[in-house]
């Protein structure tokens, strides 16, 4: 198991740079990290990555530097474990509505006495050749990082509570679902959205946890920055449908009047 970068730049207070990999490639991933972007957010919850995918996507991040959290569809502890049994460094879960869910990502993620997850001579640890369990458990207690998403109208109503848990570290805002759920679908930059997702971060802040959410170019980076938000991340597809637009039509451009 690697020291994780991503938990010691949270907790220095800097802002971090991520992406979901909604397309899932190991080369994506090592890209990343060879770039400098601190986080890869491997999405099995939208996107169809296996487990099996998952590791080889951990292992690419683990050559270039890129820290690696795993979202999961599902709150569920023996699911949970088989990502950070692969080496991922984190886990963000979905749809966290009240203290209790959160309290159960919490529990499904931290070794005993902190937390309930299960043991054994796992990919994480070097299949268990790397150091004694022992060692391992209050390394993996210290070094995963936990991520709980606030992204529905009851979940805005606990916030507080939900930031009170234990052992979370990021609550992050999801712009989408959030504007679903508000009764804006589509419109994640509807100013009533906006203004929710502010107001989170100012309760999350207090409460002494890191603010996420979305930052889909250096202007909403800078937004939420200025927001107090530090957990960023953008998305591959988008990265690359950007990328490639203009690239397409700067050559385009290029080609204008030619006969």
């Amino acid at each position: 198991m690697q020291k994780n970068r991503l938990k010691e730049k949270l907790r220095a207070g800097k802002g971090c740079q991520g992406m979901f990999l909604n397309v899932p490639s190991p080369a994506l991933v090592e890209i990343a990290g060879l770039l400098g972007m601190d986080f890869v957010i491997i999405d099995a919850e939208h996107g169809p990555p296996d487990l099996e995918t998952v590791e080889h996507c951990v292992r690419a991040a683990e050559s270039s530097g890129i820290s690696t959290v795993s979202r999961i569809a599902m709150n569920i502890p023996q699911n949970i474990l088989r990502f950070l049994d692969a080496g991922s460094q984190g886990v963000q879960i979905p749809m966290v509505n009240t203290d209790e869910q959160a309290r159960a990502v919490a529990d499904s993620v931290k070794y005993p006495p902190v937390g309930k997850r299960g043991l054994a001579a796992v990919r994480a640890n070097g299949f268990g050749i790397e150091r004694p369990l022992g060692e391992y458990t209050r390394m993996a207690n210290e070094e995963t990082l936990v991520v709980v998403q606030i992204e529905t109208v009851e979940a805005i109503k606990n916030a507080e509570k939900i930031c009170q848990v234990d052992n979370i570290d990021v609550v992050f805002v999801g712009p989408t679902d959030l504007s679903s759920s508000m009764g804006y679908s589509g419109q994640p930059t509807h100013p009533e959205v906006i203004k929710a997702i502010t107001n989170l971060g100012k309760i999350i802040t207090k409460a002494g946890k890191v603010g996420g959410t979305i930052a889909r170019d250096p202007e909403a980076y800078k937004q939420w920055r200025d927001a107090g938000f530090q957990y960023l991340a953008t998305g591959t597809s988008n990265l690359f449908a950007d990328a490639t637009r203009a690239y397409v039509q700067g050559c385009r451009a290029k080609d204008a009047g030619r006969a």
